[in-house]
């Protein structure tokens, strides 16, 4: 699949298969998430990849919108150490978006189905995640990724929408 098709492919999967992902899988898709640009090469993310069945349920519990049943759960935080200005307003929120992005497709092309959850700037579920998993202060949660095997399907779409293109010639 190339990879403005694996775009139009990538859902939001909400349902999953109790199956493990495997190693390799995972392996891939970090190794895709860490290629995703950021700002002045700092690469301030931090990957926390769960596949504990207690701390899967709790995390599963740390956000209105992150209930669903993963058999993996991939927490990619942005390190206050490792950015430009070590500030709640710093570039990470932007890098590690992409990381996610990255992350997502990567698990498309696998024939993996993810959601991601957003945590911070929520600040309730962005502690409790950083409680459930023990992270220290300069650790600030972004995303909740759940992935696994989709126990659903979605047709592939793009959202194009030429209302909200702005050409200025």
């Amino acid at each position: 699949m190339d990879a403005y098709n694996t775009m139009l492919a990538r859902r939001s999967i909400r349902k999953f298969q109790d199956k493990p992902v495997c190693t390799e899988d995972i392996d891939k898709m970090l190794r895709g998430a860490m290629s995703a640009p950021s700002a002045c090469n700092k690469q301030p993310w931090e990957f926390y990849v769960v596949t504990n069945a207690e701390l899967l349920g709790k995390l599963q519990t740390s956000s209105l919108f992150s209930r669903y049943k993963s058999p993996c759960i991939i927490v990619v935080a942005g390190n206050k150490k490792h950015c430009i200005t070590q500030k709640e307003n710093d570039f990470f929120y932007q890098d590690c978006s992409a990381a996610v992005e990255n992350l997502l497709l990567v698990a498309t092309q696998l024939g993996l189905g993810t959601c991601w959850c957003g945590l911070s700037p929520m600040k309730a579920p962005a502690d409790k995640v950083s409680q459930i998993l023990g992270l220290e202060k300069h650790i600030v949660p972004v995303a909740l990724v759940h992935v696994g095997h989709p126990a659903e399907s979605k047709e592939p779409r793009t959202q194009y929408n030429e209302k909200k293109v702005h050409f200025f010639n």
